[in-house]
């Protein structure tokens, strides 16, 4: 039988209507934590627990993200006195590069674990978005094996365009993002019905607003699609 989802916990200030959701976070992200309760306001608690690779790494590669997910048993642990109805895993890349060690990593998991990419995939099923402009940080071949992934969904990536950076994500300035879409070209936008802005390590709160107005495009990041199902979530846990 699957897990049952937990009682909510109460609102600490004696309020109602609070949600509650764990989160994974990669040892080295300086974003999440940030951006997650500016995105969702007052109406999620979130609560943390960070993965630590044996490796000590920072590094976006295949040793990284298997050594991220070698950590998740333990991390759950760390939540596990929460009744928490479910958890996010805060690495986008781990959900599309290493699936098959995300499930092995989150099998006795006592609650759902929804990965960043299952977050992103979520929101644009919700908008029947089947076209994409994809805008990363990662190095060009997790970009290309993002995109592919996409397409093994049915969404059609227009254009792509990535910072080529294995590591230093949290310094990535609005600018560059902006610029990415840039590069990847007016037509891939308008083609596209999201804008894709893959990674919870690199800042992105205010771009829905700055990229949706030059490109009249919604925006959809890892962050805000986390943000994005806690609240749904939560709204669908009190009807």
């Amino acid at each position: 039988m699957p897990p049952q989802p937990a009682a909510p916990l109460p609102d600490p200030r004696g309020g109602h209507g609070v949600g509650h959701a764990g989160v994974l976070v990669p040892w080295a992200n300086l974003v999440m934590e940030a951006e997650l309760p500016r995105w969702a306001g007052t109406s999620v608690a979130w609560h943390y627990a960070r993965l630590v690779p044996a490796s000590r790494g920072t590094a976006l590669d295949e040793e990284f993200l298997g050594g991220l997910l070698a950590a998740v048993p333990a991390a759950l642990r760390q939540l596990a006195a929460l009744p928490l109805p479910r958890v996010y895993l805060g690495c986008t890349s781990a959900g599309f590069m290493l699936p098959d060690q995300v499930t092995n990593a989150t099998a006795r998991a006592e609650v759902p674990v929804v990965t960043a990419f299952d977050a992103i995939l979520a929101a644009l099923r919700q908008r029947q978005a089947t076209r994409i402009l994809l805008l990363t940080p990662y190095p060009e071949q997790v970009c290309d094996t993002e995109a592919a992934s996409f397409a093994g969904r049915g969404i059609v990536v227009t254009g792509r365009a990535t910072l080529n950076l294995r590591d230093g994500y949290a310094a990535v300035e609005p600018g560059q993002i902006c610029e990415l879409a840039r590069r990847a070209g007016r037509r891939a936008a308008e083609e596209a019905q999201v804008i894709v802005l893959s990674c919870t390590g690199w800042p992105t709160f205010g771009l829905d607003r700055t990229l949706g107005r030059q490109l009249g495009r919604e925006v959809v990041s890892s962050n805000r699609a986390i943000a994005l199902h806690a609240l749904q979530a939560c709204a669908g846990g009190r009807r």
